[in-house]
């Protein structure tokens, strides 16, 4: 089957958050095939997915055992925390040319997202954001896929997305850089963005799952998340003393 979108969730909470996310994509694109890998395909929700495969063995980033599992010639990754917007146009064109494409992670200027696990890589080739990943399903990506899964377990570590950057750094696998509006981790920048800027298109944000810390009620609608994320910003800024009206002066802080 040529193009399809794919969820891994394991436990009935991400697997409520990647069906809301499965539903806002249906909504605008109702032929697009969506599978969903889990541990309990029978409590899935009937009638949302075309195909859902069973977890055997799940752990907290059972997607890197999943994406190599697809059926789809050409695959939309997407995390639990999304909603998609608007119809995904020609994105699945972009595979014509690359194997493999992602959007730049945020708070690039963080060690966190500076980390990674090889050696060091210059600050303009930050961390790529692993939630939202267009891949094709070629003996090439799929080798990739499993070295990535491999090495995460190696390294021990909880987060692959340093695995992910030393293997592109090293690798000559053809891959291209999503602009943000695929996968939109701020918010806040559409309150900047003019009318030609951009089309948004999916939304990624940690907010969709606050309630799964106690923290306030859920979140499904994306103007309700939109206004969520202005409220972390503001706190973000007021945690670091607030925000300098000087724009340049702001960043230079830390």
């Amino acid at each position: 089957m040529k193009n399809g979108v794919i969820y891994v969730a394991t436990g009935p909470d991400y697997r409520a958050l990647a069906e809301a996310s499965a539903r806002s994509l249906r909504a605008v694109e109702p032929d697009l095939p969506i599978d969903l890998f889990t541990e309990s395909p029978e409590a899935a929700e009937a009638g949302l997915f075309d195909a859902v495969h069973r977890i055997v063995d799940p752990h907290p980033r059972s997607k890197l055992d999943c994406m190599a599992r697809t059926r789809f010639d050409r695959t939309l990754f997407l995390d639990a925390d999304t909603l998609v917007l608007t119809p995904l146009g020609d994105l699945f064109e972009v595979l014509d040319r690359f194997e493999l494409a992602l959007a730049h992670d945020v708070r690039r200027a963080t060690a966190l997202i500076r980390e990674s696990a090889g050696g060091p890589t210059p600050y303009a080739f930050p961390q790529l954001n692993s939630g939202v990943v267009l891949y094709r399903r070629s003996p090439r990506m799929l080798a990739f896929l499993a070295e990535w899964a491999r090495r995460f377990t190696v390294a021990g570590g909880s987060r692959d997305q340093p695995v992910l950057k030393a293997m592109l750094w090293e690798s000559d696998l053809r891959f291209w850089v999503l602009p943000p509006e695929f996968n939109l981790r701020r918010m806040p920048m559409l309150d900047a963005w003019e009318p030609g800027d951009v089309l948004p298109t999916i939304l990624h944000s940690h907010r969709l799952m606050d309630h799964l810390r106690g923290d306030g009620a859920r979140i499904t609608d994306p103007v309700a998340l939109v206004e969520a994320e202005r409220q972390a910003l503001k706190a973000e800024w007021e945690a670091v003393g607030g925000r300098d009206p000087d724009p340049f002066r702001r960043f230079r802080k830390g």
